[in-house]
C-alpha cells in the first residue's frame, strides 16, 4: 500500500462514511474517525462494524488530537458542512487530500470549471465563504457515491447494494494523486472510476435525487409510489427538464430524458430516500444542496425554474414547520 495515503480520517461516520472507512481499514490504512456523542463512544468501545467485520479505529472528538492526515473523507450531510469545515483544519496539511463523499452540489463546484461561472461562490451552499476558506480548493477531490447503506446502531453499518465511487479533481486533470487514490479505493473493495469531469457526475446524480428526495419527505412515500403516480411523475419530469437546461448552459449536458432516469430509479424497487429517513429521524434536511442551489443556478444562467421553485417552496415550508431547516 502507498505510504502516501496510509493515514486516513473519516469525518461523518454515518452510513456512507462508515462504509468507506471500513473498506479503507480492511485495506490496511490507519483509520481514525472524528466523531462525538454516541458514535464516538461506540467506536471507542467496540470499533467500527460493517456486517460481520469489526475494525479497530482511533476515534476522537478533537481534530487536533488526531493530527494531520494523508486523506480526509468528508461524508456529512450538507447542512452540517459549515460547522465541520471549521472543526477540521488540524486534519489538513499542504498535501492532504479531502475527499467529499456528499450528496448535492458542493461548494467547490465551480473551481476550475464553468467557463463564465468559473470561480463562482454558490450562496445556497457556502454563502459566507467559510467552507472554501477552511478547506483549500487545492486539497479537494470530488466523489460521487453510488451505493445504499444504513446505520443499524452508532458505529454499526449495513451495506445494502451498490459499490461505486466516482472520483475526480475539480479541474478535471488526471493527476498522480487522484490515480493513487483510485488505486487505494480499488484495493479497499470499491468499484472506482476516475472522472474527467466530476461536476458532470455530481449533476447527473442530482438530476435524479433532487426531486424524489424532497417529494418523499413531503409525502412519506417510497420511490416506487412516487413514480407510480402519473401526476407526480409528470411534475418530477418538469423539474428535471429545468435542471437539464441549466446543465446544458453550464457545460454539463445530459443526453437523456427524464423518463430514461425514471426507468433506472424504478429498477431499484421500493425504498425510502435519505431525505425521508432524515425527516423521520428529526434531522436537518439537505434542501439547499439539492434544490435551493438549482434555483440559484437557474437565476445565474437565465433559466426559468417555476417547477423547481414550487418544489423548493413546499419542501422548505414543511421542513421549517418541523424545525428541520
Amino acid at each position: 500500500m502507498s505510504k502516501a495515503l496510509s493515514k486516513v480520517c473519516v469525518v461523518g461516520c454515518g452510513a456512507i462514511g462508515g462504509w468507506i472507512g471500513a473498506g479503507l481499514a480492511q485495506a490496511g490504512c490507519q483509520v481514525s474517525v472524528l466523531a462525538r456523542g454516541a458514535t464516538l463512544a461506540a467506536l471507542q468501545q467496540q470499533g467500527l462494524r460493517l456486517g460481520d467485520a469489526r475494525h479497530t479505529v482511533r476515534a476522537s472528538a478533537s481534530a487536533t488530537e488526531l493530527g494531520v492526515q494523508d486523506l480526509v473523507v468528508v461524508a456529512v450531510k450538507a447542512p452540517a458542512m459549515r460547522d465541520v469545515a471549521n472543526q477540521i483544519s488540524a486534519l489538513i496539511g499542504p498535501h492532504t487530500l479531502v475527499l467529499t463523499a456528499m450528496n448535492g452540489v458542493p461548494w467547490w463546484f465551480f473551481q476550475g470549471f464553468g467557463t463564465a461561472l468559473a470561480g463562482t461562490q454558490l450562496q445556497a451552499v457556502d454563502a459566507s465563504g467559510e467552507i472554501a476558506r477552511a478547506i483549500p480548493a487545492a486539497n479537494v477531490v470530488g466523489c460521487v457515491v453510488h451505493a445504499s447503506c444504513s446505520v443499524d446502531a452508532p458505529g454499526v453499518i449495513r451495506h445494502h447494494f451498490g459499490n461505486g465511487l466516482i472520483i475526480g479533481e475539480p479541474s478535471g486533470q488526471a493527476t498522480e494523486r487522484v490515480r493513487a487514490l483510485a488505486d487505494l479505493l480499488v484495493r479497499a473493495g470499491f468499484a472506482t472510476t476516475v472522472s474527467p469531469q466530476i461536476q458532470k457526475d455530481v449533476w447527473y446524480k442530482l438530476w435524479g435525487n433532487m426531486t424524489v428526495n424532497p417529494i418523499s419527505a413531503l409525502t412519506g412515500a417510497t420511490t416506487d409510489l412516487i413514480l407510480g403516480d402519473e401526476l407526480v411523475r409528470n411534475f418530477v419530469s418538469s423539474v428535471m427538464l429545468e435542471a437539464k437546461e441549466i446543465g446544458a448552459r453550464i457545460g454539463i449536458p445530459i443526453d437523456q430524458q427524464p423518463e430514461d432516469r425514471h426507468q433506472v430509479t424504478r429498477k431499484l424497487g421500493a425504498f425510502k430516500t435519505s431525505m425521508l429517513q432524515d425527516m423521520e429521524a428529526g434531522k436537518a434536511v439537505e434542501l439547499d444542496a439539492l434544490v435551493t442551489v438549482v434555483k440559484e443556478l437557474g437565476t445565474l444562467t437565465g433559466v426559468a425554474t417555476p417547477f423547481t421553485d414550487a418544489l423548493l417552496g413546499l419542501s422548505r415550508l414543511q421542513a421549517r414547520v418541523r424545525g428541520l431547516y
